[in-house]
């Protein structure tokens, strides 16, 4: 048997650089590169493997291990989970700062590797530099924290125990209904001992991702059950555009005259003028698509996960008699809200269901205009919130509407925390698939910087737009050096609304006056932060780092910026100050949050009442 003697570090990315993926017969390579800090547990192993045996992987160097880790799921996502970038970070602390961005990466079904340094497997230098020394369990270090968050896990204490580890990790990174964060921990002493590898290991791999087709019999239930209803209503998620259905669905929709709905990774799956685009779903949804859902008997969901957002905490869907009819690649994802489950790659199954409905005639039962009436309805909504004039400054629905009618139909915008996911959920209107790169399931604040990179990185050839608010922005921004260093252009469009007004707006909501949620200075006769605004120069600030920057206070002044920012050829930042509390309304929707059930403020406990009252309603299952 042939062989290769390598370091266990020279081998992994011998075999990550010839990994390739194939989907309906077209090839790509799997791994672009990898993205790194340094540090003692990584350096002198993988480091000195990337800097002298890379192959053709690209190595980027970041500059927080959270917002690097943000950046490779972003490009993942935005390949539609083709191509990926690793992660390695040193032991310890460095290692640490990925978990968020591990577990961001897995809720959202995102495949991205992790190679954090660890400990030394031979315990010698012990307790070393950054060690977590668990008394009751000597085999755990700090990277276990990773388990929890990574849909595979493995340590590799031995160089030989690379082969099956790595072929594994391929496994659930290319597998549709598995994929998330993959974390394969590297001992800094295994990461330079050599082995004889078999030279078959580094031979060219192709992990073919068939479509998954649904058995004959769970399409024909699922047509029958669709074929017994009147009033349907399509749920598109974001499986729609990983399976790259957005034809199709647009097809079957319009084969049977039914509605649809998006969530937040499934928008722009529909341009937001096709005629059955019934616009958002759930807490942040339109008027016309929560009233659809409301009344509808049947609800077909299409690569969705029913987050509580979508779902209205189980309350959107007021018909108790309403069933659920389920694709979804994951079983995992099928199976919930007690539906009719059919497991199947949402391209497959679209097309098996529509020969069905097909063969029996049918066609949703809404009346003549019914649909129409409801989505011109709601476009005049959109517009009244696009045009909107406040006499305090320029209000957040009014410098998206700015926003929209100035980008190209081609940009991409890239969002994650805040008030602004609601509004963009809202109001945004998306034109081709895949302009519209939302982080909304974990909401991870400090996403849109990072991903907006990790986004730009995927698609050189067209403008990609963070919209991130000051409290986001503050958080983690560290990528946009990053950014500038690999000459990878994004625009970050920076709302400025003196702080996390989101959770202010959720706050007062629920019976608070507002508390520790504004940037303010601390007032020296109360003793709370509720004196004047910290004023923020974010533009100075992007400047300081060598970006371009603008500042814009009126909708005139924000579309010359943005006409300005795209003739720019580094990275820029339009700083806009808008008004706190002009974001969107909620739209006949309900979202829980726990209310104190004693409280001393009586507005408190009413508001617990009213929320008692409206979890009775919601669905059980």
């Amino acid at each position: 048997m042939k062989t290769v003697r390598l370091t266990m570090a020279q081998a992994l990315l011998r075999f990550l650089d010839e990994q390739y993926v194939s989907v309906d017969g077209t090839e790509t390579k799997f791994v672009k590169g990898v993205m790194g800090i340094f540090g003692h547990g990584n350096v002198t192993g993988l480091g000195e493997a990337l800097e002298r045996s890379a192959g053709s992987l690209r190595f980027i160097q970041g500059k927080n291990e959270q917002g690097m880790v943000h950046a490779a799921a972003a490009f993942a996502k935005q390949s539609g989970r083709r191509q990926i970038y690793a992660c390695t970070s040193s032991i310890g602390p460095g290692a640490l700062n990925m978990v968020t961005a591990a577990a961001t990466a897995t809720v959202n079904r995102i495949p991205v590797l992790l190679l954090p340094g660890d400990n030394f497997a031979c315990r010698q230098p012990d307790p070393v530099l950054q060690q977590l020394e668990v008394q009751a369990d000597y085999t755990v270090s700090a990277v276990d924290a990773f388990r929890p968050v990574s849909r595979y896990f493995d340590r590799i204490v031995r160089p030989e125990q690379l082969m099956s580890a790595a072929l594994q990790a391929m496994r659930v990174l290319t597998d549709p209904a598995e994929t998330g964060a993959v974390t394969l921990a590297l001992p800094q002493d295994v990461q330079a001992e050599a082995y004889d590898y078999p030279a078959a290991f580094f031979e060219r791999r192709v992990h073919v991702i068939d479509r998954r087709p649904p058995s004959p019999e769970a399409a024909r239930r699922a047509a029958a059950l669709i074929a017994g209803k009147k009033k349907p209503l399509i749920i598109a998620g974001g499986g729609v555009h990983y399976a790259d259905a957005a034809r199709q669905l647009a097809e079957f929709a319009e084969a049977f005259g039914i509605p649809v709905a998006e969530t937040q990774a499934g928008k722009s799956s529909l341009p937001w003028d096709h005629p059955l685009n019934m616009g958002a779903i759930g807490v942040t949804g339109s008027l016309a698509a929560n009233k659809l859902a409301r009344e509808a008997d049947v609800v077909i969901g299409i690569g969705t996960r029913y987050s509580d957002f979508t779902t209205a905490s189980k309350s959107a869907f007021g018909n108790e008699d309403a069933q659920f009819v389920n694709l979804n690649v994951s079983a995992f994802d099928s199976a919930k809200l007690n539906g009719l489950q059919l497991t199947a790659d949402a391209r497959e199954g679209l097309a098996a269901l529509r020969s069905e409905l097909a063969a029996a005639g049918y066609r949703s039962g809404y009346g003549e205009g019914e649909l129409a009436e409801r989505k011109a309805e709601w476009d005049r909504e959109v517009d009244r919130l696009y045009a909107i004039e406040h006499e305090e400054g320029l209000a957040q629905t009014r410098a998206l509407g700015v926003i929209n009618e100035t980008l190209l139909p081609s940009d991409v915008v890239v969002c994650a925390a805040g008030s602004l996911p609601g509004d963009l959920h809202r109001l945004w209107r998306s034109a081709e698939p895949r302009t519209y790169h939302m982080e909304y399931g974990f909401s991870c604040m400090g996403y849109e910087i990072s991903g907006t990179f990790g986004a730009a990185l995927a698609e050189p050839d067209r403008g990609v737009y963070a919209v991130v608010g000051d409290g986001s922005y503050l958080m983690l921004h560290s990528e946009l050096v990053t950014s500038l260093q690999e000459g990878t252009k994004i625009t970050v469009l920076l709302f400025d609304n003196h702080g996390f007004q989101c959770i202010h707006n959720l706050q007062r909501g629920h019976g608070s006056d507002g508390f520790g949620n504004e940037f303010r200075y601390r007032n020296a006769g109360t003793g709370h932060l509720d004196g004047g605004y910290m004023p923020i120069d974010f533009a100075a600030h992007a400047r300081s780092m060598g970006a371009k920057a603008y500042k814009a206070t009126t909708a005139e002044e924000l579309r010359e910026a943005l006409l300005q920012a795209r003739e720019e050829t580094v990275t820029t930042l339009i700083e806009i100050k808008v008004v706190p509390g002009t974001n969107t309304p909620g739209y006949e929707s309900w979202w829980r949050v726990e209310v104190p059930e004693v409280s001393a403020s009586e507005k408190v406990a009413a508001s617990h009442k009213e929320m008692a009252a409206q979890i009775r309603k919601a669905r059980a299952l």
